[in-house]
């Protein structure tokens, strides 16, 4: 079998030769214009790919001037660390309002509590504390976390970073969570029940409400995963969209996080966790206060922060306003319907579930992944999936320019019929994942492994 990664060292590594690669420090520093001049050459070789909408999900907005405008407040803030906040109460003042805005957001007026957080670097820190969080709480032996199996892969590494067992609870075939094998699923051991809304994979909201009153029921806390919908579902609901509830509003839910750097539409780097009840975000915090360098607390992983990544992401929110954020929702499923309605047009290929805007697509009669390689040779970023094996796109503000959804459709068109007509092919991603549908879970780990040890290499 012939090794299925060689084929990717070349796009991993697509500077080797064109660059010049340092795994040493220079003897003498290189002059700031020439290092100025390097940085900006990469940055045009790789601009294209997701400026042009051709990237599923990665850039949520990417307008220039947006851009500018956040770099702008990243330069006002550049030294400025929360961990120090004597030097820079700024950053408390900006992280403390985020948390607010998120909130209010996401039913905090209806939430009969107040509703706290933090500001972590992004949606996996943010799952990674609220698990922490509900272990902690409990304090007890062996303890289990009840995630469906589309939950995202960050509540699995938090039950590997944190000693949890993650119980995995298969979902229906609309791929929503099953509430009645949630229920039964959750034991004298059970810290917590999670949900998404929505799901990475297919874009389908779980049923929240009655996944948290199950919870409730048992006594145990409700995670409303929200990384990827928590900016977009509370405008949709507002342009008379079907969102079912999903926030604090619905009693049962104890918890949420929702990513900042998404389509909340800042720098990359930020995402919000949320708690109804403040004692469960103490179980998050770190303290110290016997260490001889002093007394000592953090509120989130990280000690020193990159202060000017919330500046920014306040700057995003604030400029944009309820506003904003409802034109680019308006838009953005505008989008979405194109798309859904365009891979429903191509007799080989169905839509799974019923998405609002990350768009998962499957095939009985053709192989979906090279269909993804396909597209890839069209100049596509798209996601693959298995577990059905699919492929799914997050449409973005990028995906709103005049003629993306139709070159989409058009090049998915073209892509599926040559998929169909054409024998096998040995690059690309589909053997990867055809691999991956038959070895043991332990080799496609090493795999796994080896193709990030690739990042690495100089």
């Amino acid at each position: 079998m012939t090794d299925p990664l060689a084929d990717l060292r070349a796009s991993l590594k697509p500077y080797d030769g064109r660059a010049d690669a340092f795994a040493r420090l220079p003897e003498r520093g290189r002059p700031r214009d020439e290092v100025l001049a390097e940085l900006a050459e990469l940055a045009d070789a790789e601009r294209d790919a997701w400026l042009s909408g051709h990237a599923s999900g990665a850039v949520y907005q990417g307008d220039p001037g947006h851009v500018e405008f956040l770099a702008e407040a990243y330069r006002l803030h550049s030294q400025s660390n929360p961990l120090h906040v004597d030097l820079w109460p700024s950053a408390t003042k900006f992280e403390a309002e985020i948390v607010a805005m998120t909130a209010g957001m996401l039913g905090a007026d209806e939430a009969g509590a107040p509703i706290v957080g933090t500001v972590s670097s992004g949606g996996t820190e943010s799952i990674l504390l609220a698990m922490k969080a509900y272990r902690d709480r409990a304090g007890i032996a062996d303890p289990q976390i009840v995630i469906p199996t589309t939950a995202h892969a960050a509540f699995m590494k938090a039950a590997a970073y944190f000693r949890i067992e993650p119980v995995r609870v298969p979902v229906g075939a609309d791929m929503r969570a099953d509430v009645a094998a949630t229920a039964e699923a959750i034991t004298d051991r059970t810290v917590v029940v999670v949900g998404s809304a929505p799901s990475y994979p297919h874009g389908v909201i779980d049923p929240i409400e009655e996944l948290a009153a199950v919870a409730a029921a048992r006594g145990v806390g409700f995670h409303t995963d929200a990384c990827l919908g928590g900016f977009v579902l509370p405008w949709a609901r507002r342009l008379s969209r079907d969102v079912p509830p999903f926030d604090f509003a619905v009693d049962g839910v104890t918890s949420m996080s929702c990513d900042t750097h998404k389509f909340g539409y800042a720098a990359k780097g930020t995402s919000v966790v949320l708690y109804r009840d403040p004692e469960l975000r103490h179980h998050q915090y770190f303290t110290i206060a016997d260490w001889p360098g002093g007394l000592y607390c953090s509120p989130t992983f990280a000690g020193s922060r990159p202060g000017a990544l919330s500046a920014a992401c306040w700057a995003a929110m604030v400029s944009l306003g309820e506003d904003g954020y409802v034109e680019a929702t308006r838009r953005i499923l505008g989008a979405a319907d194109a798309i859904k309605a365009g891979i429903a047009s191509i007799d080989e290929l169905r839509v799974i579930g019923d998405p609002l805007f990350c768009i998962a697509f499957a095939s009985d009669e053709v192989d979906v992944h090279r269909v993804m390689d396909a597209m890839s040779a069209r100049g596509w970023s798209l996601n693959g999936l298995q577990r059905p094996p699919a492929v799914h796109i997050c449409v973005t503000q990028r995906h709103t320019q005049e003629g993306v959804a139709e070159r989409f459709v058009d090049d998915l068109r073209e892509a599926v019929a040559i998929v169909g007509d054409a024998p096998p092919s040995e690059g690309g991603m589909a053997p990867i994942y055809g691999a991956a549908a038959t070895l043991p879970g332990d080799q496609v780990g090493a795999m796994l492994r080896s193709y990030m040890d690739l990042w690495y290499d100089v």
